[in-house]
């Protein structure tokens, strides 16, 4: 099952952008002050959400991603380029690839 997610551009360039696993497992106990270790670990590395600021460089193919705010503070005040591609109303790019060398890629349409 595919992700789902939100992403905001404003005319400015200003982005928010929300993503979630597709399946995430709910607290066994309804209160999210009362998770467990586990139940907190999965909530956050179930989700990525981050805003800021965002430039496109047409030339080189490359959009970058000035980030203010982020769930994981250390993207915070980052700067964080990616290859992209823009085709028939998607938007794709390529991520920083993770720690086991797969390379997420992000793919966003358009909703006028």
């Amino acid at each position: 099952m595919q992700n789902k997610g939100l992403l905001l551009i404003d005319s400015q360039g200003h982005y928010s952008l929300q993503i979630f696993k597709a399946e995430r497992p709910q607290f066994a106990s309804g209160d999210k002050g009362a998770g467990t270790p586990a139940e907190y670990k999965e909530a956050v590395m179930g989700s990525s959400t981050h805003f800021g600021t965002i430039s496109v460089g047409p030339v080189n193919g490359t959009l970058t991603v000035h980030v203010e705010n982020a769930s994981f503070p250390n993207w915070e005040g980052q700067s964080q380029k990616r290859s992209y591609e823009l085709k028939d109303g998607e938007l794709s790019y390529r991520v920083t690839p993770r720690p086991n060398g797969d390379v997420p890629i992000s793919v966003w349409r358009r909703v006028d």
